[in-house]
């Protein structure tokens, strides 16, 4: 079963999640199938992805979803991994082209220096006017340097936009997406964890606490992440530390679309666009690309989508 952890270190200005998703993942990619399979390439960028965009909306109290999208210049054109409040996800992609053997990030998405990586926050309950929230980072260093890994795009767009010192490890085989996220917390007055202001508390990165707990997650390999339980990974990476570990919570797969959303889409499409496609097919078939859900529309179905409101009332015998 699909787990996420979070757990602080007694007495220092640090905090961390691991998450493993096993069933969850792999229902991913068996939905994904059904579609056509993505190379193996982009099925471990996107199972760290899935795995990084449930760590990070766990981490955040905020009632909508968390959505993280890489997209640039490469064959992967885009690359989608949204998170709910109660922890359930989708992902996908948009392959164009052919996927080198072994590819990293630049090779998929950065080939020409274009690639970006964004982070929207789509509160459920919109109030008028209110649009959600987007933070957008290139997939380079400040020195202008491509960063081959996810998660060094990750640690940067934190401390870019949220300025927190994180540590990302990330992983993902067809069989199980995981990472683990350290990240160090701002120290405030007499309340905070160490009882005391940190020196240099406004400079980022000085916190010797969160320096020592982040050399120790690095030593973590990718086969240890897949392959070991939480228990066992944060015993052997912080045997020193007096870690407190809350109850785990389950992510799980799922997938809001429905027949009505798309019915909206092709709305918004108008009416001679869908004609057409009916006069050349006969009807028009719409597949999610996260789930693999087919959606069929008939001439009868398209013609109550655009019909008057009187018409989806049932005609005029029903207005009274």
């Amino acid at each position: 079963m699909s787990e996420l952890h979070k757990f602080l270190f007694e007495g220092l200005p640090v905090r961390g999640l691991l998450v493993r998703l096993t069933d969850s993942w792999r229902e991913v990619l068996k939905r994904r199938e059904a579609i056509g399979a993505h190379p193996p390439e982009l099925r471990a960028l996107l199972g760290e992805m899935a795995a990084a965009a449930v760590l990070m909306q766990s981490n955040i109290k905020f009632n909508g979803a968390l959505i993280l999208q890489v997209f640039g210049d490469g064959p992967v054109k885009l690359a989608v991994a949204e998170v709910q409040p109660d922890l359930s996800f989708r992902a996908t992609a948009k392959l164009i082209g052919e996927v080198p053997a072994g590819a990293q990030l630049e090779a998929m998405l950065n080939l020409h220096g274009q690639g970006r990586c964004a982070i929207t926050l789509d509160p459920k309950d919109r109030l008028p006017g209110q649009h959600p929230y987007q933070g957008v980072v290139p997939l380079h260093g400040d020195q202008r340097e491509p960063l081959q890994k996810l998660s060094e795009v990750l640690e940067h767009y934190m401390l870019q936009s949220e300025q927190l010192d994180t540590r990302l490890v990330l992983a993902a085989n067809d069989e199980i997406a995981a990472g683990l996220l350290i990240q160090r917390m701002p120290a405030q007055g007499d309340g905070n964890l160490e009882g005391k202001l940190a020196r240099n508390e406004d400079d980022i990165g000085l916190s010797d606490a969160f320096n020592r707990i982040a050399i120790l997650s690095a030593t973590l390999k990718p086969e240890e992440l897949l392959g070991l339980d939480a228990q066992t990974i944060l015993r052997r990476l912080f045997w020193e530390e007096q870690v407190r570990c809350f109850e785990p919570l389950t992510p799980r797969f799922a997938c809001n679309c429905s027949r009505e959303r798309v019915g909206e889409m092709l709305k918004g499409l108008g009416r001679e666009e869908i004609d057409s496609v009916l006069a050349e097919r006969g009807d028009v078939e719409i597949g999610c690309e996260f789930c693999g859900l087919q959606y069929h529309f008939d001439p009868v179905d398209v013609g109550a989508l655009f019909a008057p409101e009187l018409a989806r009332l049932g005609g005029s015998d029903r207005v009274q």
